[in-house]
């Protein structure tokens, strides 16, 4: 299989697939439990059905909005996600300039293999920084005033993880940042000698948005449930959140939120938007699907914060979807991570591009010309 074989989202995860050790791929795709969330999230999208209109001119179409106070080019975000690097070397730059070439927002997390600064001069597209809120409170001020000083676009606070969910894969396989070569494993990473040389012979895997305070995850190997679980703060609440907002003092979002009520308090405390998100089906299984809770926090919410339905989606038709039901916009990890372990840079801007069609396809097909003609008349609730 190549790249010019990828024509949907699960071809480049079939490639990936076939490009990665075992472990590295099921970190990628893998969730918590027994992955229940993680399949509702793309499932959700299949609860509802477009109502195309006919007949509507559309040979010109404008597929932009405004997102986080900047104009992207498509109603959609390209989520922060963790240790790109250990997917391709490359990692977190490739990403940037597949997002730069796009027009679209992209986020770096906390856990990132290239640096605040790196992808501040690599890019100067939209950017927005994931925070993981540590015991370390150096630390946390300290990774708050680089973005500054980087001139990020935004910081997202990312409120779902106070402590590692259960992901089975990455307990069987031994996972960890860095990667390490297990004799489980071995086998695997020596036949996929092109990821493994890449691995072994490129700059070294590193944290460097942490490793100024902390050893884990670079210096030190552990799991990423190790390190949730021992390093991040489970005293954080609202108070919290606000204090976070304030010492920013920029645009803030909250990454995370599930319900009509933490909608209703994110508003309280100032954010200027929130991602409904189950962290990808990584933490709570059995949890809900965002797409699923997107015309709740609508209704109590819509209007006053933006919301960004982030999770499941492969499709163009889904970021319709999420957008006729209420959305600002729609984000997601995977649909650019398959792509990246998949052929790098090129990877995810071949799964951009195609994305990108499937959007501007569908409004076509549904007789509209812009984004924000995208309403709540053209979808309808599947019943059989």
């Amino acid at each position: 299989m190549r790249l010019t074989d990828c024509h949907n989202i699960d071809d480049f995860r079939k490639l990936a697939r076939a490009r990665l050790p075992f472990p590295v791929f099921d970190y990628i795709d893998g969730a918590a439990d027994d992955e229940l969330t993680k399949a509702r999230n793309t499932a959700a999208f299949a609860g509802v059905d477009l109502v195309p209109d006919v007949l509507a001119g559309v040979e010109t179409i404008d597929t932009s909005c405004t997102l986080l106070g900047r104009r992207s080019a498509l109603p959609l975000i390209l989520s922060p996600t963790a240790v790109q690097r250990a997917f391709h070397w490359e990692g977190e730059r490739a990403v940037a300039r597949a997002a730069e070439k796009f027009g679209l927002w992209f986020g770096i997390s906390s856990l990132a293999t290239r640096s605040i600064e790196e992808i501040a001069a690599l890019t100067s597209g939209p950017k927005l920084f994931q925070l993981y809120v540590h015991k370390d409170k150096g630390l946390n001020t300290h990774m708050i005033e680089r973005c500054k000083a980087a001139k990020f676009d935004a910081l997202a606070l990312t409120v779902d993880t106070i402590v590692s969910g259960k992901r089975e894969r990455c307990l069987r396989s031994g996972f960890t940042t860095p990667p390490r070569f297990t004799p489980a494993s071995l086998w695997s990473y020596a036949t996929r000698p092109k990821w493994t040389l890449d691995y072994v012979l490129r700059e070294k895997f590193r944290l460097p948005n942490l490793d100024t305070h902390v050893t884990e995850g670079s210096g030190k190997a552990v799991s990423i449930a190790e390190y949730f679980n021992t390093m991040l703060d489970t005293a954080m609440d609202w108070d919290t959140a606000a204090r976070i907002r304030q010492d920013w003092g920029g645009t803030f979002v909250l990454k995370g939120v599930m319900s009509a009520g933490d909608a209703r308090r994110a508003v309280e405390i100032g954010a200027d938007a929130i991602m409904i998100s189950n962290h990808g089906g990584r933490q709570l299984d059995g949890a809900r699907a965002p797409f699923d809770q997107l015309p709740e926090i609508v209704e109590a919410v819509g209007g006053k914060i933006e919301i960004i339905c982030d999770g499941g989606v492969r499709r163009g038709t889904h970021v319709l979807k999420a957008l006729c039901s209420g959305a600002t916009a729609a984000s997601g990890g995977r649909l650019y991570l398959y792509a990246l372990a998949a052929a790098g840079q090129a990877g995810v801007e071949r799964a951009l591009g195609i994305l990108k069609d499937e959007i501007e396809r569908g409004m076509r097909l549904m007789g509209v010309t812009r984004v924000d003609q995208l309403t709540p008349d053209r979808i309808r609730q599947r019943h059989y």
